[in-house]
């Protein structure tokens, strides 16, 4: 027992010491020692992968799907590895917006200057003139960008799927004016060297008070979009900084700025939305912001998995009533599509999206939403309003 004791605070030394030494430790850069350099192919080719005529992502050589591990005990580099093909993703998937959709770029701010960060949005030809019917499309937050709902269902399912192909298809089938979003896009990044540089010679004149509220979105956003930060440019090594487009700083900035300079200036009789996940928060964030002129302009809201807050946003009243009469949201759940689900808010009905996967939600309820907006707009145009009714625990909608 004594020499139990004896050995107590020894051992007890000895883990102490074990622990000191491990938090010197930076296992990071312990990783980084053994694994091969962070040099990438930019371009699908490289890569040694195609789309197929199924729009699945396959191996030229083997035909095999995407592999995460491509080198064994080395998932840092085989993250990184990830991360570069999703860039290349990303621009492609701006490709077939342009060449398959025959939409056009249309870059903000529209006042930019040839020296400030700019972003993008994507807008079919007739999306300020179609006299009938506009469609808007907002995706959520992380590394999506413009065309896409989850990058992870572009590279492991198919484009259908993952990206907004379909709806900017289908919609223009049906003659709707579409217009593509581009929320996550706010900032550029330089080397801070040059950053400082540019930030030092540019003089801003902006009234101090539109400064304050652009800095409080900036600092409200920061945590999460630090979060995503490792995925914008995953070969990166040295230090940046962000600069931040004018106006659109933010995914609720970013719907605002649309809205006033192209949504608000379009002549449809009927708008309609459909907001993913993030998305759906900057649509109710807009809302608060431009109630009565989203009353006046919006027909009809479908919302996918949508992480809005009525209460944490702050929704009035009437906006709330508004959105339980206009809007619809598609939730993940394992009951069949559009069966009604529960909801502990008092915004917008819920119903099934057929799928238990937050990201399939816009893919899995797409026949359902453009049944929706077809009644809605009806309903709309025979100044009777379609209501949502539960019969045998499905949604449907019925006049009166």
């Amino acid at each position: 027992m004594a020499q139990l004791q004896q050995g107590g605070p020894d051992e007890k030394e000895k883990t102490t010491a074990l622990k000191d030494l491990l938090s010197r430790i930076d296992l990071d850069e312990l990783m980084k020692k053994d694994e091969p350099p962070l040099e990438f192919p930019d371009t699908l080719e490289g890569f040694e992968y195609a789309f197929n005529e199924k729009g699945q992502l396959r191996h030229i050589k083997t035909g095999e799907p995407f592999v995460f591990n491509y080198r064994e005990d080395l998932h840092r580099w085989n993250q990184k590895r990830y991360e570069a093909l999703g860039e290349i993703i990303t621009k492609y998937i701006y490709e077939l917006l342009e060449k398959e959709c025959h939409l056009k770029k249309v870059t903000l701010p529209v006042d930019g200057t040839e020296s400030e960060p700019k972003s993008f949005i994507f807008m079919s030809e007739d999306a300020l003139t179609n006299p009938d019917k506009l469609l808007v499309l907002i995706h959520g937050s992380g590394v999506v960008r413009a065309g896409q709902w989850a990058r992870r269902l572009i590279i492991n399912e198919d484009l259908d799927s993952g990206t907004q192909i379909p709806y900017i298809k289908r919609a223009i089938e049906e003659g709707y004016g579409v217009i593509v979003l581009n929320p996550n896009e706010n900032y550029i990044e330089v080397e801070k060297t040059k950053a400082q540089v540019q930030l030092s010679s540019d003089s801003s004149d902006e009234p101090a008070e539109k400064r304050e509220r652009k800095d409080k979105i900036q600092k409200e956003t920061k945590k999460r979009r630090d979060f995503y930060e490792k995925y914008r440019n995953p070969q990166k090594e040295k230090e940046t900084v962000q600069l931040y487009i004018r106006d659109n700083g933010s995914p609720e900035e970013h719907a605002i700025y649309v809205w006033d300079h192209f949504i608000a200036q379009s002549v449809a009789q009927n708008v309609f939305f459909v907001a993913h996940s993030y998305g759906g928060l900057a649509f109710v964030e807009l809302m608060i912001q431009r109630e009565a002129d989203v009353k006046n302009k919006v027909t009809a809201v479908a919302l996918t998995d949508s992480v809005h807050n009525v209460w944490h946003q702050e929704a009035g009243k009437t906006i709330r009533e508004w959105m339980r009469e206009n809007c619809c949201n598609w939730v993940s759940s394992s009951e069949p599509l559009d069966t009604s689900v529960e909801s502990m808010l008092p915004d917008c009905p819920r119903v099934s999206a057929g799928t238990e996967r937050h990201e399939l939600t816009s893919w899995k309820s797409f026949p359902s939403i453009f049944r929706f907006f077809r009644e809605a707009a009806e309903a709309k145009g025979s100044s009777v309003k379609a209501a949502p009714t539960r019969r045998s625990n499905r949604l449907k909608y019925e006049e009166f």
